[in-house]
């Protein structure tokens, strides 16, 4: 079934995309017009975990938007680019508990209270896009290692779901993931 908000909502997120690659600030602007939108296409698709994500992509952008904005990481001043980093080793186990916390509540929330037929791995992409998402707002080399993992599940996800070009995307995410590591790694400060 086409849906003209599939469609929107990929242009919007190829848009997104680029920006991430180039770690543009103006990714922040796309990533709050585009996951609003998403929370009516998840919904109608009874995707209720993405589409509670959504929210959380809403939000979190604003938050990514602050933190590169005004430069919160290593105490730069506002004049200086917030640097590209890897991820602190003793951040690895918070985020773990955080996910698998994460995880386990998005999953009762989606089998008590909704119908939703996939709740496993919408819980398990939900709940790993809340580390990513955070990696990203905190310019981590290693946020592209999680959304290769969460865009092939979720490629996966929408193929089965009936959503095609969203299922697109998220297949050429996978493949933008593995570049912009490798992009991004190129540029890190040590």
């Amino acid at each position: 079934m086409f849906s003209w908000l599939d469609l929107f909502t990929t242009l919007l997120g190829l848009l997104y995309l680029y920006l991430e690659y180039r770690a543009h600030i103006a990714l922040w602007l796309v990533g709050i017009i585009m996951p609003a939108l998403d929370i009516w296409l998840y919904w109608e698709h009874g995707l209720y975990g993405d589409a509670a994500m959504a929210i959380y992509y809403t939000l979190a952008a604003l938050y990514g938007y602050a933190m590169w904005r005004w430069n919160r990481k290593h105490h730069r001043s506002s004049s200086q680019e917030m640097p590209i980093t890897h991820m602190p080793s003793r951040l690895f186990m918070p985020a773990a508990v955080f996910f698998a916390t994460a995880w386990g509540a998005t999953y009762y929330v989606l089998t008590t209270f909704t119908d939703s037929t996939v709740p496993l791995l919408d819980a398990f992409t939900n709940a790993l896009s809340m580390v990513a998402l955070w990696a990203l707002a905190r310019k981590y080399v290693e946020q592209w290692l999680l959304w290769m993992v969460v865009d092939l599940v979720c490629t996966l996800l929408y193929v089965y779901k009936g959503i095609p070009f969203k299922a697109a995307l998220y297949a050429l995410y996978t493949i933008i993931a593995i570049l912009g590591y490798r992009a991004w790694a190129r540029r890190i400060e040590n």
